[in-house]
């Protein structure tokens, strides 16, 4: 009995062009961002910083943010199954520090902001795990995320080229 190989092809979808190359165009506005990121991000533990990331981009539907920072966290050592189940975060919350949790929870009604004001229960319990200085600098960065995620979605950034450096 031998066994034999089939080598079926797959034909994808073709990979869509951007609508527009806004970094290019606008390159004050992006330079801008870049700066905004990187002070968004100081003093937050990296991994935290890239499941809020991935998170509000899931949420916003932002394709190119969820390859980029899924990428970088798992260059940073985060694990895969963490990644996957942050789309069902709430029903999946033993993978994840209460710490974490208030984040995510915190994200979500930030993003969502079309659901009414951010609800002072989701605020009281992420002020009650992060220093104020932290939780300053936590909105800070799931404000920077969204924004990209708008350029991302309204140019129509293409995902599955982004390469991590490392993490930073």
């Amino acid at each position: 009995m031998t066994a034999e190989t089939t080598t079926e092809t797959v034909t994808y979808a073709p990979e869509p062009t951007p609508r527009l190359e806004w970094a290019k165009l606008a390159p004050d506005v992006y330079k801008a961002m870049i700066r905004l990121d990187t002070a968004a991000r100081q003093g937050l533990d990296h991994k935290l910083y890239e499941l809020v990331k991935i998170r509000a981009s899931q949420i916003n539907h932002c394709a190119l943010c969820i390859d980029m920072h899924s990428k970088d966290a798992l260059a940073a050592g985060e694990s895969v199954e963490r990644i996957i189940q942050l789309s069902a975060w709430d029903e999946s919350r033993h993978f994840y520090t209460e710490k974490e949790l208030a984040a995510l929870e915190l994200t979500e009604a930030v993003t969502v902001l079309t659901d009414g004001f951010v609800p002072d229960e989701v605020y009281e319990k992420a002020a009650r795990l992060f220093e104020e200085a932290e939780l300053a600098q936590l909105i800070a960065a799931i404000t920077v995320i969204n924004a990209w995620n708008r350029f991302g979605v309204t140019c129509r950034m293409t995902p599955g080229h982004y390469q991590p450096d490392g993490h930073k």
